[in-house]
């Protein structure tokens, strides 16, 4: 059989690193910690403990407990701008600081999972490419063999 070059494929370049198996998963949040030097380091994990300790429901419900604490005196003042000032500044900055910063949490793991999934998908469909590739060569081969088979019926009729 005749070699027949239809199509020279040529892969993209993070196809071929992803092919070579050189490519990455998706960058999750917690890749995103410094790398640098041992005090930016140090910084990096001392926030994030702390970030994690205050970052819960748990921290939410001891904060409105230690808030309610000093309720009774704002009330007994009989003064609405010392009222305003309790729930303002003592409840609503307490509570809501770890209540935020769990939503966070939460929608960074929703993050995550979505890119996880997103590469997931891509990388199926890398693969799906890959086999389109092979049957389309696969059938480059079956035409050429065909082609060669009609050259050579050409060829005999002719004679």
């Amino acid at each position: 059989m005749t070699e027949h070059a239809i199509y020279d494929y040529i892969p993209h370049r993070r196809t071929k690193m992803r092919l070579e198996g050189q490519g990455r998963g998706p960058v999750k949040v917690a890749d995103q910690l410094p790398k640098g030097t041992g005090i930016a380091r140090f910084n990096a994990r001392f926030a994030v403990l702390v970030t994690t300790g205050v970052g819960t429901m748990y921290c939410a419900y001891a904060f409105a407990a230690l808030a309610l604490v000093s309720l009774p005196e704002a009330i007994s003042s009989h003064s609405a701008v010392t009222l305003v000032s309790w729930i303002s500044q003592t409840f609503l900055q307490l509570v809501l600081l770890s209540v935020i910063i769990v939503g966070q949490n939460v929608l960074a793991s929703a993050a995550d999972k979505r890119s996880e999934a997103t590469y997931n998908d891509a990388d199926a469909v890398l693969h799906e490419a890959v086999k389109i590739q092979e049957h389309l060569l696969a059938q480059d081969h079956v035409l050429g063999e065909l082609a060669d088979k009609l050259a050579s019926l050409e060829t005999r009729l002719r004679s």
